[in-house]
């Protein structure tokens, strides 16, 4: 390909003489190749970077001396995982030691529903997406009231936040929950290594007086398979939950006529969760993961939900027992964490994924239709059914996507006769979702709600609802 022309450089960007802040910019040489466009100092003020690259490949700037301090402090942090390899970064946000499973996520957008999306919790997000925090964060996007991951690691932190719902930016909110975070880190390397040698524990630390070999022996010794993380995220009590989705985000009204009562185990639940179930006419009575399911068929619930949630699902037998004395007596709905729990009742097996599947943009498909959604994913662990082997589907003409968060899957080999596997990732055939009519039963592993993600799977809460209006009749 011919050189662009040497006049096809980058328009300036330097303050007009009349500016007040003209006198404090001035022109810098950018380097080239790699670079991060992210916070700067200069004798203990803030430096603001006005330029990027243009597109004849030519980069020049302008820098801005705003005379801003910084709201928080900079300092080095190294990402240190249990195959021994040590990643230089920048922290914001928390400092200290932390240790986590790394895990990376696809959204391109939507990381405040994923900053207080309970599934996360004990996870390090690495963010594919390079540049993260344009839009800060605001009170109505969280999907619980606190953050559960470990940390966040990205390659670019913006520290100019522009939306008219912000409230405040996104390292300002890391510190006052004290969450850790990173950014300057190379995070298409780390993910490309995610992807080949599956998820890794992973130890992030801004303390320069532990060794690498230090924390290396912390990332070997900690241990996430098998530990009950439901109980660290659940509801301390039951709760009657009345909030909808505001009406100027509501893209499907009127769903049902009728009311109904359902009971939602709490097992990390999100809010967006509950608020659709309302959109769909619910009276929603939330309880702890461990109540009792006598307590709960005692409420004469028109139908039970099983919530999203972190963790191992084989770490909780209490919540699979819970399953199994509901699952035939009412209309059952799970997602998730919840999905998984339903394989498990049912006599399935769980398994944990390579590297799960963490993003909004995982094709999932309807066998029952053909129709293909793009779902959002958050999960850990997936497996139920009979056996883990791959199925053929045809392709329809109609791709759609939903949001997925999950590390473990259901073995649809290990399921018993009569439960129907109605949906499979097309990623990588996993078991995406299950129907047993007899049972009065429907599960799916990515978030119908798709909060961040698509409103294309909307329509399993229809199906729920149309379940427990026939149970009426």
């Amino acid at each position: 390909m011919a050189a662009p022309p040497a006049t096809a450089s980058a328009p300036s960007l330097r303050p007009s003489a009349a500016s007040p802040r003209a006198a404090a910019a001035r022109s810098v040489a950018v380097p080239s190749g790699p670079r991060t466009v992210g916070p700067r100092r200069d004798g203990g003020r803030f430096l603001g970077v006005r330029a990027a690259k243009a597109v004849s490949g030519v980069q020049s700037g302008t820098v801005v001396d705003d005379g801003v301090q910084r709201p928080w402090k900079l300092s080095d942090a190294r990402l240190v995982l249990e195959d021994g390899s040590v990643w230089k970064a920048k922290s914001f946000g928390a400092s200290g030691t932390q240790v986590g499973e790394v895990v990376f996520n696809t959204s391109l957008t939507g990381y405040q529903e994923i900053l207080t999306d309970p599934s996360y919790a004990g996870q390090f997000v690495l963010m594919t997406n390079p540049h993260i925090g344009n839009t800060g964060v605001n009170p109505d996007d969280e999907e619980s009231n606190r953050c559960f991951l470990a940390g966040l690691i990205i390659r670019n932190l913006s520290i100019c936040t522009s939306n008219w719902r912000c409230t405040e930016t996104l390292e300002e909110y890391l510190m006052k929950r004290n969450i850790m975070g990173i950014y300057d880190v190379d995070t298409r390397a780390i993910t490309r290594r995610l992807r080949e040698d599956g998820s890794l524990i992973g130890v992030l630390s801004t303390d320069q007086s532990r060794t690498d070999d230090e924390l290396l022996e912390m990332a070997k010794n900690w241990k996430i398979v098998g530990v009950d993380l439901i109980s660290g995220v659940t509801c301390d009590a039951p709760y009657e939950w009345s909030d909808k989705t505001d009406s100027e985000w509501e893209f499907k009204k009127g769903q049902s006529t009728e009311s109904f009562h359902v009971v939602a185990y709490d097992f990390g639940i999100k809010h967006n969760i509950l608020r659709r179930l309302t959109s769909y006419g619910c009276k929603i009575t939330v309880v702890p993961a461990n109540w009792p399911a006598s307590e709960v068929l005692n409420l004469k619930p028109d139908g039970v939900f099983f919530s999203n949630g972190p963790g191992d699902p084989a770490a909780v037998p209490y919540a699979v027992k819970t399953v199994q004395e509901i699952i035939g007596k009412v209309p059952v709905f799970g997602i998730c964490m919840g999905h998984q729990l339903i394989g498990q009742a049912l006599g399935g097996k769980t398994f944990k994924m390579k590297f799960g599947h963490h993003g909004g943009n995982h094709p999932v498909c309807d066998l029952r239709s053909g129709r293909v959604d793009i779902s959002a994913q958050a999960f850990r662990i997936t497996g139920v059914g009979r056996g883990a082997g791959l199925l053929a589907v045809t392709l329809p003409d109609e791709n759609l996507e939903l949001l997925r968060n999950h590390n473990y899957a259901v073995d649809p080999e290990s399921l018993p006769e009569g439960v129907k596997v109605t949906h499979i990732n097309l990623n990588d055939n996993s078991c995406a979702g299950l129907q047993y009519p007899k049972m009065k039963l429907l599960s799916l592993q990515y978030h119908p709600e798709s909060s961040p993600g698509p409103h294309d799977s909307d329509l399993a809460f229809g199906e729920f609802i149309e379940m427990m209006k026939n149970n009426r009749l």
